[in-house]
């Protein structure tokens, strides 16, 4: 059982991590085309249009994790016309959300440059991006939810192959339309929104292709789909809840670093790509903790469920470790990688250690965060990151005025500890 539970766990993380790890060459190539044929502006411009989606659909997390447990615990319960029903009721609201987007996309896109407050040429500059990119939104969502489905289907391959699909749209397509046809930020905006509807169309073909027989066996009425939209929505709003407490650490934890100069922001944004490269991996860790423990719990196999969880915790353990001794062993090698500027690394060996220290810290938040969105307790997620939120803010404003950057960080581990405990100590509460 050992061995089969571990080949089921790396079946559906693996091509999870691959997928994670496509996702920032999105952002990347539209960056790279742009710094090589645009100047600063240009650059600043893709970054502030970039970051207004990323936060946007962000936002929207809930619609891909929301789908993922609840189709994983009916397709383990053998309902398959409630499988059905999730899958039409997820893109019911994903290419809904999407709609809604580009109705609202200039009251949205003048608040958000309000926000962000861009110099005046990369705001001008910002435009063409945003008012292309917006109409993206119904595919983007409406995969989210399709993706959703697919690892409560148990696959995770398909949403990796879509991923790959998607980079290698964006990139031949952004290249062809600026550097070929000189279309600048606009054929940059372009080929993004091009390679988002392929994907979205791809994963609808290979939805057709792969599941379409046992959905017409099993055939979900419209107003099965409808009557379960409240415990949708009920069990995403707790998600949309508990990614607003992580957004807010997240911009605060910049925010407070660019508040003690551009040297200490600079040292951190170097050091949090640390923490986002594990992120990349645990998240499919994650992905597969979902699968497999919703279908088990809507199985009714609980004694499986807990070799389940047992497992995960000891992968996750194995490569959190493995990733401590990387950054310990080489955490001043990976900074000299990151950047060229001896004074911004030589300032970042202070806070390394804490960069360090991010692995054996955050992999519980990780791999709970999983567990509980196949079991959709998601009320336990937003009550884990209330009390890990409070817990940051508060240690930070304690201890700034001795520790400095040394407070935000240790703030930060607290809250990535306190996640992972305050789940595992409700885990354990509800679990027989």
């Amino acid at each position: 059982m050992t061995n089969k539970t571990d080949t089921a766990i790396l079946r559906l993380a693996l091509p999870s991590i691959i997928q994670n790890v496509t996702v920032p060459l999105l952002g990347l190539c539209d960056v790279a085309v742009m710094g090589h044929v645009g100047g600063a502006a240009h650059i600043g411009a893709i970054a502030v249009g970039s970051m207004i989606f990323n936060v946007m659909y962000w936002l929207f997390g809930f619609l891909r994790m929301g789908t993922s447990g609840l189709t994983s615990q009916a397709l383990g319960a053998r309902r398959l016309a409630d499988v059905g029903a999730m899958l039409r009721r997820g893109l019911l609201v994903g290419v809904g959300l999407g709609l809604v987007i580009v109705i609202l996309q200039v009251p949205l896109r003048s608040l958000a440059l309000a926000l962000m407050r861009p110099t005046a040429d990369v705001a001008q500059l910002c435009l063409p991006y945003y008012n292309i990119c917006v109409w993206g939104a119904p595919a983007v969502l409406g995969l989210y939810a399709l993706t959703g489905w697919y690892v409560g289907m148990q696959n995770t391959r398909l949403p990796m192959l879509i991923a790959v699909l998607q980079n290698v749209v964006n990139i031949l397509l952004s290249l062809a339309l600026v550097v070929a046809l000189g279309w600048g930020i606009r054929g940059v905006a372009l080929g993004t929104v091009v390679a988002q509807w392929v994907g979205f169309l791809t994963a609808l073909l290979l939805l057709r292709r792969y599941y379409g027989p046992t959905l017409r066996r099993h055939p979900s009425p419209l107003s099965a789909v409808f009557s379960g939209l409240g415990r949708f929505f009920r069990l995403n709003l707790d998600i949309f809840l508990r990614t607003l407490c992580l957004v807010a650490v997240n911009l605060w934890f910049t925010s407070a670093g660019a508040a003690q100069g551009a040297m200490t922001l600079a040292a951190n944004t170097l050091l949090m790509q640390f923490f986002m490269l594990f992120s990349y991996v645990m998240d499919g860790f994650a992905y597969a903790g979902e699968a497999l423990s919703g279908r088990l719990y809507g199985a009714r196999r609980t004694d499986e469920l807990s070799r389940t969880v047992s497992r995960l915790f000891r992968i996750g353990w194995l490569v959190a470790i493995g990733f401590t001794a990387v950054y310990a062993l080489a955490g001043d090698v990976l900074l000299r990688l990151l950047t060229t500027d001896a004074d911004v690394v030589s300032h970042a060996r202070h806070f390394l250690p804490w960069a360090v220290l991010i692995p054996l810290c955050g992999m519980a938040a990780f791999v709970w965060d999983g567990i509980c969105i196949g079991l959709t307790r998601s009320r336990d997620m937003l009550s884990a990151c209330l009390v890990a939120a409070t817990a940051f803010f508060a240690l930070w404003l304690a201890l700034r005025p001795s520790l400095a950057n040394h407070a935000l960080w240790l703030a930060l581990l607290v809250y990535l500890v306190l996640r992972g405990l305050v789940l595992a100590a409700l885990f354990r509460r509800r679990t027989p």
